[in-house]
């Protein structure tokens, strides 16, 4: 028949709790390093993007004024970005490094700032 409340099983044994516990750390185990490779690419992903966007920016401003700019800044200035990107490696604005030209002056290119290694084996500071 059926059993009455408060009679018989009480709860789990310590032997059925230590084995729950025991597979909630392997599965945990499994899925950090997984999440952290998903992140290293998301922040991969943005860098690539905008490092492109940046880019192109640059050139657009040459091909409006007939000359790079002085400076990244300068492109927020003139109204071509409402802000600098954040590094997503340093997550920082002031940490890009401006490259500039040297013929006819003004920043032609930039890169991160960030002294890590991408996953394709290149510093992020030669993207």
């Amino acid at each position: 028949m059926g059993r009455c409340i408060g009679t018989g099983d009480r709860g789990f044994t310590l032997l059925e709790l230590m084995f729950i516990v025991t597979i909630v750390g392997i599965l945990v185990t499994m899925a950090v390093p997984s999440y952290q490779t998903s992140v290293v690419k998301a922040r991969e992903a943005v860098l690539v993007r905008d490092l492109f966007t940046v880019r192109d920016l640059l050139d657009q401003h040459r091909a409006d004024k007939g000359k790079y700019p002085d400076s990244l800044n300068d492109l927020v200035k003139v109204g071509y970005l409402r802000a600098l990107p954040m590094d997503p490696f340093t997550r920082s604005t002031s940490t890009w490094q401006e490259i500039s030209e040297v013929s006819e002056g003004g920043v032609f290119d930039l890169h991160s700032g960030s002294d890590l290694v991408g996953t394709n084996g290149v510093p992020y500071n030669e993207w």
